[in-house]
Formats: structure tokens, C-alpha cells, sequence
């Protein structure tokens, strides 16, 4: 890989808004693909993503913007994908350009429903990409928080620590600190988990159930995260590193954590099908939910706060009565 390669941002939202950003305080020009024709061209007129973020200000001559994803991927040597889960296979569809040579960075925190599997192991068994051109980008960080450039935190995995090095070194700035690490299953697993956890404490709170509470459902789903991820992925790692913990923390508590708002809704009475039109924006945690859920049925985890979102969002229990159950089981 060259010393000074080139990156591309794949998708539209406030991630991919917010990494285009760090990216471009660091690189001279960067591709950014993005579906919506109307957004590529507000952006190169009106400078700013009409959509998601739009007190972001880019220099649009820093931008190659296309709606070809084949076009920004032919550009790159980095990829990062910053797109919903759910949409991703929608996405690659469209994608002839061979991924040979490319570094993936995942942005998504999610599972690919139609494969039932993290994006980086997406990635390599769909695309044969190697695990050592395949890394993770994530928080603990708010897009939202990028923007009003707040000092934030950013955790960079892949197995070639170099790959991590030089993508941390192309995000940081005054307000972005980073660290690597080498568990890249592990932390795309955290970044899923952690919002379903946050899809709890939404409903918690639309409940009724107050701070006390959450610092115990909190407390809980770390250490029912912590019991996941070592079925799935088993290495020695430190769960209350900020890439594990911290990520859950700001997703749970947070005013800007969409899925502690779309749980907010259900636990106010809203149905899912209603809190999902009422929100602009996906909740991933929705559907990483039914992933873990029937993940975890082959690996046998106890986990008893997926297993309490799960029968709200996909079997219709009442949350009330699946919350005053779950109570009984946290300590």
C-alpha cells in the first residue's frame, strides 16, 4: 500500500457526513459516494449535506462526489462504508469494481440481515477481502458531536496494525483523539450490541424507570456484552476499554443516540412500525436485535436484556410487563 493513499466515504448519512469531514481536515481530495442525485448536487452548490449535518461546511473542491459507486471505489485505496446495515447487500449490488488490493473500514454498526454476519466477516466471506484489508471504525462518538467539533474519541481495529495506524493518523485532529486495537470482530460486535442495549434503556426510560435503574440495566448489558462476544469471537480482551464500554455509555445515555430514542418511543406506547416513520433516521439497533437474538441461539449466551427487546420488538410483548420481568433478573 503507498504511503499517501487515496480514501473514498460510501454513504450519505450524518456518519459518513461527519467522517468525510475528519477526513477532509487531513487529505488534499477525497471520493464520497452517495445514492441521493438531489444531495450530491446541493452539496456541490450549497456546500453542505442537505440532509444530515447540515451546519457542516465542506470545501468542495476537496470532494470528488458521485452517486456511481463504482466510481469511488475505482478511485480509492481506504474505503470506509458509513451506510445502514440493513441496506448494505442493496448497495454492493450495484458494485462491478473489483475490491482487490482495496482496505475496507467499516462504519456501520450492524449485521447484514441477508448473511446474518458483522460487515467485516461480510466483507470476507462475500467478497474475499483478507481480514488483514478489513478494519472497524468506531466510537465511542456521535456524529452529531463531530460536527460542533467537541473533543470526541474514535477506536480504529484491523489486523494490520499499520492499516489502523494510517487510518487513525487521516481522522485525527485537535478534537478527534484515536487508539487502535487489533479485535476487529470483537469491537464490529460491540458497536452492534451496544444498541440494543441503548433500545433498553429508551424503553426504560419511556417507562418510567428512572437513572437508578439504568445504571443497573447499564451495569448488566456490559457484562451480558462481554458474555456475547466471547461465544462468538474468544481472545483476551478488555471489555471496559472505551471501544467496549465507552461506546455503550454514550450510545445508551445520550440525547443524540437515535436508538435510545426509538426505544423512548416504544416504552411511550408507540408501536415499531409507528416509532420507525415518526424517526428520520434508522435505528440500527432494531434490526441488529433479530440478529443477535438468533445468533445467540446457536452459541447459548445468557442474555437476558436481548432477549427482553427482542419479545417487544418482533413478538409484541408488552413492554411493561417483559420490563417488570427483566427488573427481577438484573443485579
Amino acid at each position: 500500500m503507498e504511503k499517501n493513499p487515496k480514501f473514498a466515504v460510501i454513504g450519505g448519512g450524518s456518519w459518513a457526513t461527519a467522517i468525510a469531514k475528519m477526513l477532509c481536515e487531513n487529505q488534499t481530495e477525497i471520493a464520497w459516494y452517495m445514492r441521493s442525485t438531489y444531495a450530491v448536487e446541493h452539496i456541490k452548490h450549497q456546500y453542505h449535506n442537505p440532509n444530515y449535518l447540515s451546519s457542516v461546511e465542506f470545501d468542495v473542491k476537496k470532494l470528488k462526489l458521485t452517486n456511481d459507486i463504482n466510481e469511488a471505489v475505482a478511485y480509492a485505496d481506504y474505503i470506509i462504508f458509513a451506510i445502514p446495515s440493513a441496506f448494505l447487500s442493496g448497495e454492493l449490488e450495484n458494485l462491478t469494481q473489483s475490491l482487490e488490493g482495496k482496505v475496507i473500514f467499516s462504519a456501520i454498526k450492524g449485521i447484514v440481515p441477508e448473511t446474518s454476519l458483522i460487515v467485516g466477516e461480510h466483507f470476507h466471506q462475500k467478497f474475499n477481502v483478507p481480514y488483514e484489508n478489513i478494519g472497524v471504525l468506531t466510537g465511542p462518538c456521535h456524529a452529531e458531536e463531530v460536527a460542533m467539533e467537541r473533543l470526541s474519541y474514535l477506536t480504529l481495529a484491523c489486523g494490520d496494525k499499520e492499516k489502523a495506524k494510517l487510518m487513525a493518523k487521516n481522522v485525527s485532529s485537535d478534537y478527534i483523539k484515536t487508539k487502535t486495537s487489533d479485535d476487529i470482530i470483537g469491537t464490529e460486535y460491540a458497536a452492534m450490541l451496544k444498541n440494543i442495549y441503548a433500545i433498553s434503556a429508551g424503553i426504560a426510560h419511556g417507562l418510567g424507570y428512572g437513572d437508578n435503574f439504568q445504571s443497573v440495566l447499564m451495569s448488566n448489558g456490559i457484562r451480558e456484552m462481554k458474555k456475547f462476544i466471547s461465544k462468538v469471537h474468544k481472545m483476551k480482551r478488555n471489555i471496559n476499554n472505551s471501544a467496549y464500554l465507552g461506546d455503550l455509555l454514550v450510545t445508551g445515555y445520550s440525547v443524540f443516540s437515535r436508538n435510545r430514542m426509538f426505544g423512548n418511543m416504544i416504552g411511550k406506547g408507540y408501536t415499531v412500525k409507528s416509532a420507525q416513520m415518526e424517526m428520520s433516521m434508522v435505528a440500527e439497533g432494531y434490526y441488529a436485535t433479530k440478529s443477535a437474538y438468533l445468533l445467540n441461539q446457536k452459541h447459548g449466551a445468557k442474555t437476558p436484556i436481548i432477549d427482553a427487546v427482542y419479545a417487544i420488538l418482533y413478538e409484541g410483548k408488552e413492554p411493561k410487563a417483559v420490563f417488570k420481568k427483566l427488573a427481577d433478573k438484573l443485579d
